[in-house]
């Protein structure tokens, strides 16, 4: 029979953790490094299967897939391995996830967006990224859940190629103290320093901002350093210079501008503004609802009225 012991030094003291999960010596407020025993797999010899044990071993698998609501296809497709591993191994990675809070209806969108994790072992793959966005990154233990749900993919991330040399580069960018990387910004750790967070910055600067300026920009407006160059921020950034004869130096007062869609908000509102012979700063134009920008404009065409009749 085969025997799971896993003993993980990440847990939530708050939310009581199935048995084999609970390791009385970890210290959530602890910062630094603990010296607790990893999670240890140890599984009895497998008697040869015949050709109808595997059908029905399979069967199982799929019919756990379904219920945790993955799609079987998807995730055999994807994941060849799949088909190998026994169920309790699907089982080890469903108990490791329900142990940092997610709930069982999350975690279904996790796997299927990443059936890799489905023949992972938590011990080597999964705990050591836990260990790293508690220890490292500081975030609080009852927050950890929340950044994974928020960005499902550091748990397929490597901390020693990706998800360290991205940290390093944002709190050199100015990611610190009270613009520490919390929950809601952990996501950009997933993202390649050469490949993605530098082309951003030299962008910005190309513009003739200075480092200090863009690391104030993006401490504004983190979306900054997720968004295409190319298919992005160049489009936008010829609009407002050459359609809206806009200032560089109002990007730097307002960066959040990039984040808006330009076919779906930018355009449109200043055809609008164009049409009635009106200007508005960018965050005015921007940052209202639809309701609020017409609101507005009803507001000036109003005025006009009344100056034109007194």
């Amino acid at each position: 029979m085969a025997i799971i012991e896993l003993y993980p030094k990440f847990f939530f003291p708050q939310n009581p953790i199935p048995k084999p999960f609970i390791n009385s010596n970890f210290n959530p407020k602890s910062k630094k490094s603990h010296q607790i025993s990893k999670p240890i797999a140890q599984f009895s010899h497998q008697p040869t299967t015949t050709t109808s044990d595997r059908g029905i071993i399979f069967r199982e698998k799929v019919l756990y897939l379904e219920k945790l609501k993955v799609n079987p296809e998807k995730a055999f497709k994807q994941n060849p391995n799949l088909r190998c591993v026994p169920l309790r191994t699907l089982e080890a990675v469903e108990q490791c996830l329900s142990a940092i809070g997610i709930q069982r209806s999350q975690m279904g969108r996790i796997l299927d967006m990443l059936p890799q994790l489905l023949t992972c072992e938590p011990h080597n793959d999964i705990y050591p990224i836990l260990d790293f966005l508690l220890d490292e990154v500081e975030i609080p233990y009852h927050d950890v859940q929340k950044s994974i749900l928020r960005c499902p993919r550091l748990l397929v991330s490597s901390v020693e190629n990706r998800l360290r040399p991205a940290l390093c580069f944002l709190r050199e960018l100015g990611f610190v103290a009270p613009h520490s990387l919390t929950c809601q910004t952990t996501l950009l750790l997933v993202s390649s320093v050469e490949d993605t967070l530098m082309p951003k910055v030299e962008f910005l600067m190309s513009l003739g901002f200075t480092r200090a300026e863009v690391s104030k920009m993006v401490l504004r407006s983190h979306g900054l350093l997720t968004y295409s160059v190319a298919n992005n921020l160049v489009p936008k950034l010829d609009f407002f210079l050459n359609e809206m004869k806009g200032d560089v130096a109002e990007l730097k007062r307002f960066p959040h501008f990039f984040s808006f869609s330009l076919e779906g908000r930018i355009k449109p509102r200043h055809a609008m503004l164009v049409r009635l012979g009106l200007s508005l700063p960018l965050r005015e134009m921007l940052q209202v609802s639809d309701g609020g920008f017409e609101s507005r404009l009803l507001e000036f065409q109003f005025s006009e009225l009344d100056v034109h009749s007194g």
